[in-house]
């Protein structure tokens, strides 16, 4: 999907609500080693889940409401997407001794 389309798809509000999610991801990326990975996860039917991880191994997440604005927030926030939370993706999260 390009990013015409994307916008296209979402309201004035959703596109606003999908600027301050990337703000908030770009701010974590920053905070933690300068890049973040990312996975759009469906949680339940009124929200979706950014699960990040940081270059450094931290984790965090945003939630949005709907996956077309957790979609359209990965898109500008620049983060690298993966499909899935496994592999390597799961390998480079640290974790405490608890």
């Amino acid at each position: 999907m390009t990013t015409e389309e994307t916008t296209a798809v979402l309201s004035p509000r959703d596109e606003k609500r999908a600027q301050r999610i990337a703000k908030n991801v770009k701010a974590f990326a920053a905070a933690h080693g300068g890049s973040a990975d990312g996975v759009v996860e469906y949680v339940g039917k009124l929200a979706t889940r950014i699960a990040l991880v940081g270059a450094d191994g931290a984790w965090g997440d945003q939630v949005a409401r709907t996956k077309a604005v957790a979609d359209r927030a990965v898109e500008l926030s620049g983060i690298t997407r993966h499909e899935s939370f496994e592999g390597e993706l799961g390998l480079k999260v640290k974790t405490s001794a608890y």
